[in-house]
C-alpha cells in the first residue's frame, strides 16, 4: 500500500514549530520551519508546484514529524540547531535560497555592523539569528544611536574625505576621518547589547542623563533620553546570540521516559557542573527536575571548601557531589557533566545508593553527546533528536548556565572588593579613573590593551599592568 503524502500529514497542527522529512529507511531528508506547520506541509502535497531539487527530495519522503514551539522566532531556532546537530541531506545539498539573517561585528580596527545570510566566518563575531529582516535591521538602528558604530564597507570607509550623513544625524562616529578616543569601549557596549546584557547600561544612562539634567545641560540630556529608548525597545524585543535552543519539553513524558530507559523511578533527579577560570573562583552547582519541570526550589550552589581541589575539575566534582548527598533534598538520580572520571567519581560516592548518570560532552558540543549509564556501558545509540535526547541536552544545559552564572557573580563580587587594590601602581586616583571611565570592575577587566591605554591620565604603563594583571593567565 502506497501511503500518500497528504496522509503523512493529515494531523499536523495549526501552530508554529519545525517538520522533519525521512525516508523509508529513517535516514533524516530535510528539516524546515513553519509559522503555520499544516499550511506549510500542504505546500509539498503538489510535487509539480515544487522546484526540481525538491521534487527529488519530496519523492523520497515516507514520514513527517513535527514539533510545535511558542512562536516562529523560536521554530527558526530550533530549526537551525537541528540543521547544525543531525546535517540533514537535503538541508546540505539544496540551496533554495532560504539562509538565516544574521548580525555580525567584523574584526577590524574599527569593526563594522554588517548584516548577512550565509556560512558564519571566522573573521566576524555573529549574533543571531533574527526571526525577519525587518527586526535585524531595527536591532542595528539601535546600536547606531546608541554606539555610533560604522555600517560602511572597509573601501567605502577607506576612500572617504569627509563624514557620511550617518555621522551628520548621530548614527556614526566617522573613523574614516575623525580621531576616535571612545569607538573600542562602544564596541564592547555593542556586544553587551547584542548578547542581551541591557538593564545595566540602562540603569547607567538614567543615572548620566538625570546628572545632565541637573547640570542644565538639556541638549546633552535628550540625547541620552533617545538612546536609552533604543535600547529599551531593543531589549524588549529581545535579542538573541546565537546560543542553543531548549525545546519545549513535556516533563511529565519525557522523565517516564527517562525512568523506562534507566529502569528507576524519579521524582527528583539533580545535575552537577563545575566552574573556575584556571583554578581561580572554584564553585559548583546542582539544578534539579521531575516530572513537573526544574525544581528551583531544590537548585543548590557549592563554593569549594578544600582549595587544595581547585582546578582539578574530578576532586572537585567529588566535594561537591559528597556536599550534596549530605545536605541537599533527596536523589533519585545524578546526571553529571562529563567523562567517565566523573561518572567514576560520582558513582563511588553514591555507592550503589544513586544511580548516575554521565552526559559527556564528545567532540562537538550540542551534536555529539553520548552517555555513560548508570552501569557504566557507554551509550551512543540515543536518537539524537528524540525527545529524550533533547530533555538531557537541556538539563545539562541548565546546569552549565546556573553555574556559570554563579560564577561570574563570585568573580565580580571578589574583584568589586580587592582587584584593582591589588595591582601594583594602580592607587586610589587612578582606581577612580578607571572606574569613572568604564563604570564597573567588570569592564575594565574586559578591556583590551588599547582602549585602557585611551583611559584619561592612566599612561601606557599603567595600561600594561592592568591588561597583564588580568589577560596573562590565559596568554
Amino acid at each position: 500500500m502506497v501511503v500518500q503524502f497528504k496522509d503523512l500529514i493529515k494531523n499536523a497542527p495549526l501552530a508554529p514549530g519545525v517538520y522533519k522529512m525521512y525516508d523509508d529507511a529513517g535516514n533524516l531528508l530535510y528539516v524546515g520551519k513553519a509559522k503555520n506547520l499544516l499550511n506549510r506541509l500542504r505546500q509539498y502535497i503538489d510535487i509539480s508546484k515544487l522546484e526540481t531539487h525538491k521534487q527529488i527530495m519530496r519523492n523520497l519522503v515516507a514520514r513527517v514529524e513535527w514539533e510545535i514551539t511558542q512562536n516562529e522566532s523560536d521554530a527558526l531556532i530550533l530549526e537551525q540547531n537541528l540543521i547544525k546537530t543531525l546535517k540533514p541531506k537535503y538541508n546540505v545539498m539544496l540551496t533554495d535560497g532560504k539562509m538565516y539573517p544574521m548580525l555580525a561585528l567584523t574584526k577590524h580596527e574599527f569593526p563594522r555592523l554588517l548584516k548577512f545570510r550565509g556560512k558564519i566566518s571566522q573573521r566576524r563575531d555573529v549574533y543571531g539569528p533574527y526571526p525577519s529582516v525587518s527586526s535585524l535591521n531595527e536591532t542595528i538602528k539601535t546600536i547606531q544611536r546608541v554606539c555610533n558604530l560604522r555600517t560602511c564597507n572597509d573601501t567605502f570607509m577607506k576612500n572617504r574625505s569627509r563624514p557620511c550623513l550617518l555621522y551628520q544625524i548621530g548614527r556614526c562616529s566617522a573613523p574614516c576621518c575623525l580621531p576616535q578616543k571612545n569607538y573600542d569601549k562602544n564596541v564592547q557596549l555593542a556586544r553587551r547589547i547584542l548578547t542581551g546584557d541591557s538593564e545595566p547600561i540602562i540603569s547607567d544612562l538614567t543615572k548620566l542623563m538625570k546628572d545632565l539634567s541637573t547640570k542644565q545641560d538639556y541638549e546633552n540630556a535628550a540625547i541620552i533620553r533617545d538612546k536609552i529608548t533604543a535600547l529599551t525597545n531593543t531589549s524588549n524585543r529581545g535579542i538573541r546570540q546565537n546560543t542553543p535552543y531548549t525545546p519545549n519539553i513535556d516533563w511529565d513524558k519525557n522523565v517516564t521516559d527517562l525512568e523506562n530507559w534507566l529502569g528507576i523511578k524519579i521524582e527528583s533527579a539533580g545535575v552537577f557542573d563545575n566552574s573556575h577560570l584556571f583554578g581561580k573562583n572554584p564553585v559548583g552547582a546542582m539544578i534539579a527536575f521531575g516530572h513537573e519541570g526544574f525544581i528551583k526550589s531544590s537548585y543548590r550552589h557549592f563554593k569549594l571548601h578544600d582549595m587544595q581541589r581547585a582546578g582539578n575539575d574530578i576532586a572537585m566534582m567529588e566535594e561537591f557531589v559528597q556536599r550534596a548527598i549530605k545536605d541537599c533534598p533527596k536523589m533519585d538520580l545524578i546526571i553529571v557533566d562529563g567523562g567517565i572520571a566523573q561518572w567514576n567519581i560520582a558513582n563511588r560516592i553514591c555507592d550503589g545508593k544513586i544511580p548516575v548518570l554521565g552526559v559527556t560532552k564528545g567532540e562537538v558540543r550540542n551534536g555529539d553527546e553520548h552517555f555513560i549509564m548508570p552501569d557504566g556501558s557507554v551509550n551512543k545509540s540515543l536518537p539524537k533528536d528524540s525527545a529524550l535526547f533533547l530533555l538531557l541536552r537541556a538539563v545539562r544545559d541548565e546546569a552549565h548556565r546556573f553555574v556559570i552564572t554563579y560564577h561570574r557573580s563570585v568573580r565580580a563580587k571578589q574583584l568589586t572588593a580587592s582587584v584593582l587594590d591589588s595591582i601594583e601602581g594602580i592607587g586610589p586616583i587612578r582606581k577612580k579613573q578607571l572606574l569613572q571611565y568604564y563604570g564597573s570592575v567588570k569592564s575594565v577587566m574586559d578591556a583590551d590593551l588599547k582602549s585602557l591605554m585611551h583611559v584619561p591620565g592612566l599612561g601606557k604603563s599603567a595600561a600594561e599592568k592592568i591588561y597583564a594583571y588580568f589577560h596573562s593567565d590565559v596568554l
